[in-house]
């Protein structure tokens, strides 16, 4: 999970015990103790919270707590009131690609790379919807352009392991699995039980 920044002086209430409590979600989430994350998050957002940082340390708790419809909401504010927050804009293509609406996934992932064209994440994402979608072409164009801006990144490696896997394409995943046996072994050792 990356890191949360610390809000900004827009919230209500005394900033100091606002600003312990934020730091306390922060913690609660980092342990893995996302119901109470979310329970503090819930009495700092309120019903008309306006602070782009508090909607998403919540959307990151509701997520990690499989509440993706709330979440959702909280994506949605968030990047309406943060357009530089592009790890919700990430966050907001999964929800809706697992909602199964790839469009709308599609869309809110093109718009993040129209914010940052190098956001890595958002390419990786967006080749998920395009396999959701069996828009196989796409999906690796968007794989393309993701190991283009770092070769070295696991998670597009990996990626694109399945992808060669879903394809059947063998020599593709070999080559795949090459490439994580230097980067990641473990990962690699598990792709080795799916190569003939």
């Amino acid at each position: 999970m990356n890191t949360i920044d610390m809000p900004d002086q827009k919230m209500t209430g005394t900033l100091p015990e606002r600003e312990r409590q934020y730091r306390q979600a922060l913690e609660c989430i980092e342990n893995q103790e996302y119901g109470q994350a979310i329970s503090i998050l819930d009495e700092l957002a309120g019903a008309a919270c306006r602070d782009p940082k508090v909607r998403y340390a919540r959307a990151v708790a509701l997520l990690s707590n499989g509440e993706y419809r709330r979440a959702g909401t909280d994506l949605v504010f968030t990047v309406a009131l943060d357009r530089s927050q592009l790890q919700a804009y990430c966050h907001l293509g999964f929800v809706l690609l697992t909602m199964g609406k790839e469009e709308s996934a599609i869309e809110v992932l093109e718009e993040a790379l129209r914010l940052d064209p190098c956001f890595v994440e958002a390419w990786c994402m967006l080749a998920d919807v395009h396999m959701d979608l069996g828009e196989h072409d796409k999906a690796l164009d968007a794989l393309d352009k993701a190991h283009e801006l770092q070769p070295g990144n696991t998670e597009v490696h990996c990626k694109l392991a399945m992808y060669y896997m879903s394809r059947g394409d063998m020599r593709g995943l070999r080559a795949e699995y090459e490439v994580l046996r230097e980067l990641e072994p473990e990962v690699a050792a598990q792709i080795a039980e799916l190569l003939p």
